[in-house]
């Protein structure tokens, strides 16, 4: 039977899961990095909300390596991980629409 990768890693050690959750981490640590130095040099609230949007990477991250190290129980670790989907989406629409909104106040491209 097929089961999600990370079904089996609540509290044990797992090579390749490992290894891929320090690769995530870290990417999505420089990548929500580099939008938090977008957001200091533009200093926009879409900025902040893009860049929240990209540390809910981080966080999910997070979230894989505390339930692999046992300190989240795996019915709770699904529950965050779609928990901060939800936010990322919410975040980034909301940076869309308030892009948008703010184009369009300034008199810039209307289509």
């Amino acid at each position: 039977m097929l089961s999600p990768a990370h079904a089996g890693a609540h509290g044990g050690y797992d090579g390749p899961l490992t290894a891929v959750l320090l690769l995530a981490g870290v990417g999505s640590l420089v990548v929500a990095g580099l939008a938090l130095g977008a957001l200091a040099r533009r200093r926009s609230r879409s900025f902040l909300l893009v860049a929240l949007a990209l540390v809910t990477l981080a966080a999910r991250t997070a979230v894989a390596g505390a339930t692999m190290a046992g300190m989240v129980e795996t019915s709770a670790h699904h529950l965050l991980e779609h928990g901060l989907d939800v936010v990322m989406a919410g975040l980034v629409i909301a940076a869309v629409y308030y892009a948008r909104r703010t184009e369009r106040a300034a008199g810039g491209n209307q289509r």
